[in-house]
């Protein structure tokens, strides 16, 4: 199968998430009356395969109104749908050594591929202080193995994680380091999509993100701003405050000024700071209110108290990895 045909099953495979999502558990309720024929019972259970809203005594019911449904069929999938897409995400995970939660700038914390863990600068920073004065080897703040000396060797480290642990960040960086053509790589842009959906099968919403992106630059791939949206809501479900803002991006752009505040006021509580700045612009062009604007910098600035702290801080002053941006 071709590159082309596979990004079209996949991308088929994304419609099928979207339009039966959140519906498994509502189907119990769902009254045993059949929707064309009105007959009652327990054998009343063939339901709607889009919305999962109505049920049928048999195929051929189901068949004859079908065109009766289909308006009430699309708004219900589409309002199960939105039920997902602004459902409250994940939060981003905590520093596997201080309990706190990761801040929202990449330069605030590392993947360390001795042990797979996503430690934050000020651990770091705090370890480097205490490095064995010995060996003069920086260590790991979690495993305590020596930090690799040379990029084969981060290298070996990788594929280790990637083959042996299936560690889908490894993956996902992976991928990243076949799209920039850096750590002695060769730039390769169809490499680097199939390990970012490697990575997203295995849960890694930061893999759906890089996919996205891709298709809205156009590498390794055709320019195609419907499958970004799609890869683009799928990072959002799963916590990528980052791609939530580029969804709100494109409601405004849309004139759905409602949609693109509750995209920002959910993306602004995950630590994005675009996306408090588009709040204050959308509230002085009159889009959205006092309210609306003052719920998103209340998010934004519980998420940067619950980041922040003195280790961390020392840590950006020392090694100017700033690992938030003040509210304004």
């Amino acid at each position: 199968m071709s590159t082309s045909q596979n990004n079209t099953a996949e991308i088929d495979g994304v419609c099928d998430m979207l339009n039966n999502i959140s519906t498994a558990d509502n189907e119990d309720s769902i009254s045993n009356t059949c929707a064309n024929c009105g007959k009652e019972g327990s054998d009343v259970t063939n339901t709607c395969n889009k919305c999962k809203s109505v049920k049928y005594c048999n195929a051929a019911c189901k068949k004859r109104h079908r065109h009766k449904h289909k308006k009430e069929c699309e708004r219900r999938v589409a309002e199960l749908h939105d039920e997902k897409l602004f459902k409250q995400p994940p939060s981003k995970e905590d520093c596997p050594i201080c309990f706190l939660r990761l801040p929202p700038l990449p330069a605030g914390s590392v993947y360390m591929a001795c042990c797979g863990k996503v430690i934050c600068r000020g651990c770091i920073f705090n370890v480097q202080k205490t490095r064995d004065l010995k060996s003069k080897a920086t260590l790991c703040p979690f495993c305590r193995i020596p930090a690799p000396t040379s990029t084969g060797e981060i290298m070996e480290r990788y594929k280790k994680r990637m083959e042996i642990n299936n560690d889908a960040q490894a993956i996902r960086n992976m991928g990243c380091r076949y799209r920039d053509g850096d750590f002695g790589l060769p730039q390769n842009h169809d490499k680097a999509l199939k390990l970012w959906h490697r990575a997203a099968e295995l849960g890694n919403s930061s893999a759906y993100y890089s996919i996205a992106t891709a298709y809205v630059d156009g590498r390794g791939v055709a320019e195609d701003m419907k499958k970004a949206m799609y890869y683009y809501e799928l990072a959002a479900m799963g916590g990528e405050a980052a791609a939530r803002h580029y969804l709100g991006v494109f409601e405004e752009l849309d004139g759905n000024h409602h949609r693109a505040i509750k995209h920002w006021v959910i993306a602004a509580g995950g630590g994005d700071h675009d996306s408090l700045k588009a709040m204050q612009g959308m509230y002085t062009d009159g889009h959205a209110t006092k309210d609306d604007f003052e719920t998103a910098l209340r998010a934004y600035q519980s998420y940067i108290d619950e980041i922040r702290s003195d280790q961390r801080d020392e840590a950006a002053a020392a090694g100017e990895y700033r690992y938030y941006e003040s509210a304004f």
